[in-house]
Formats: C-alpha cells, sequence, structure tokens
C-alpha cells in the first residue's frame, strides 16, 4: 500500500514546529527499512536533525545486533515515522522485541504504507523519509568523557551512526 495522498501532504522540512529534543527522546519514533512486504521497524530515542553539506538530515544510530540494522544496511533508504502519544505500548513492544520473531506491524496495529521507496505507517503523524548518506561506527577510543562508554555500553556493542538526508517530510492534511 502507498501513503494516500488525499490524507497526507508533503512539506518542506524547514516548516517544522516539533522540538527535536521532545520529538525524539520523549516522544520517541520508528526507524523504519524496506518495502512494505518485507520491511523491519524499532523504536528510537537517540538521534538528531539538522543540517550538514547544505542539506536538511536526520541522524541515526542504531546497534549491529538489531534486525533493523541488517535492513538499514541493504537498503539507501528509510523512514522515521513519529506515532501520536496514544500508540506507546506500541513504541515500547517496537523497541523491546525483535522483528525476527514478531511481524510488529501486524501486533501493534500499525499499517505498512510505501513512502519514497521505503516504509512507514500510516498511524504516524509526521514522517520524514530519508536517504542515507553516511555511516560510522562509534569508536570507544574517541570518547572524551569516559563514563559514557561505561553507561552505555557494557556489552561493547557500540551503535552505527547514519546521517541521512530528509528527502520527503509528511504530514496528515487538515
Amino acid at each position: 500500500m502507498n501513503l494516500n495522498a488525499a490524507s497526507w501532504e508533503k512539506f518542506d522540512p524547514k516548516e517544522l514546529t516539533d522540538n527535536p529534543f521532545r520529538m525524539i527522546g520523549d516522544e520517541w519514533m520508528l526507524v523504519t527499512a524496506g518495502l512494505p512486504e518485507h520491511h523491519n521497524t524499532m523504536t528510537a530515542s537517540w538521534g538528531g536533525l539538522g543540517v550538514i553539506w547544505g542539506k536538511n538530515v536526520a541522524t541515526i544510530y542504531v546497534r549491529p545486533q538489531r534486525y533493523t540494522y541488517e535492513f538499514l544496511e541493504r537498503n539507501d533508504r528509510l523512514t522515521l515515522s513519529v506515532l501520536p502519544e496514544t500508540f506507546r505500548k506500541a513504541l515500547a513492544f517496537c523497541g523491546s522485541k525483535s522483528g525476527r520473531d514478531y511481524d510488529k506491524a501486524k501486533e501493534c496495529g500499525l499499517t505498512p504504507v510505501e513512502v519514497e521507496s521505503s516504509t512507514a505507517f500510516e498511524e504516524a503523524r509526521l514522517i520524514l523519509a530519508c536517504r542515507k548518506l553516511y555511516f560510522s561506527d562509534i569508536n570507544p577510543a574517541q570518547f572524551l568523557d569516559s563514563s559514557i562508554d561505561g553507561e552505555n555500553y557494557p556489552g561493547k556493542d557500540y551503535h552505527r551512526m547514519y546521517i541521512c538526508e530528509i528527502t520527503g517530510a509528511y504530514r496528515h492534511r487538515v
């Protein structure tokens, strides 16, 4: 299923009025890669929005053992879906269960839709369609505050950082 153009509008990411600290850190988001027939999603509460190389970008961080990591590595496109607060249980499920074991969309009552050659969810209040530009693995030797390593990486499972161009921002039509 494709995103329903009658109920969604594409807008310039510069018009985004959400506070990114609340949106990512408090509300959370779903990071999704793959097409609706074969995709995976995970909840993320780390990330950023900004500008680099003259492009509007999103930065995401994914540990290599996450199933979504495999989809991100195989696909150039991904989406970030911000869901309304009524989907808090779905976000918790998608952040704690593996897509290897569950069909997360089905379990959570989410409707996968194709958006710019990736998958997002019809129930989202905001969708950012993205194209990967760059990746780098977190290098523990580069931490300037050694407590970050011990507090966040007791298993030494360092994130891969992706910088992604925001190619489309979508919201429900009013």
